[in-house]
């Protein structure tokens, strides 16, 4: 449960802020609410309380390890070099988001998606990791699926 965990955490900021800026217009950025330390904070004792009644105690650090690297890796490239003004997502509600190309929708987003190097070696760890997880058996699927059928019974 803690891999599952840690993936859903990975994923958490952008499934929060990019429906609500992008979709649905309620927030200025796909980078801002979910995004910021302050949010991260806040998450992080709601994670655990929730966490413990359903008997996974150690998957709640697993999601705010995996909602905490998110946040770093996507730290723009200038600030390796000291330019920390594409950083003040991190401090919203109390900066503003940097002035980043946003798109009007998710749909736009991917259409304008385009293949480059660096995307090319995304694609190809992930392929690598779900092969590694497939022949390793697919830890955590079957508690997964046990864990959605106990708490949400199919008909």
């Amino acid at each position: 449960m803690p891999a599952l965990a840690v993936a859903l955490g990975s994923q958490f900021p952008d499934l929060i802020d990019k429906p609500l800026a992008w979709e649905l217009g309620l927030l200025a950025s796909g980078r801002s609410l979910a995004h910021s330390i302050a949010f991260t904070l806040l998450l992080i004792p709601i994670v655990s309380a929730l966490a413990g009644p359903t008997g996974h105690r150690e998957s709640a650090p697993a999601f705010v390890i995996g909602h905490v690297t998110h946040l770093v890796t996507d730290l723009p490239r200038m600030t390796i070099a000291g330019d920390f003004s594409g950083t003040t997502y991190l401090f919203w509600p109390f900066l503003g988001p940097p002035a980043y190309d946003e798109p009007s929708g998710i749909l736009v987003a991917f259409s304008g998606y385009s293949i480059s190097a660096y995307s090319s070696v995304q694609f190809a760890l992930l392929a690598a990791a779900i092969i590694v997880w497939y022949r390793d058996g697919l830890p955590g699927l079957k508690v997964a699926w046990r864990s959605v059928k106990r708490h949400a019974p199919l008909g």
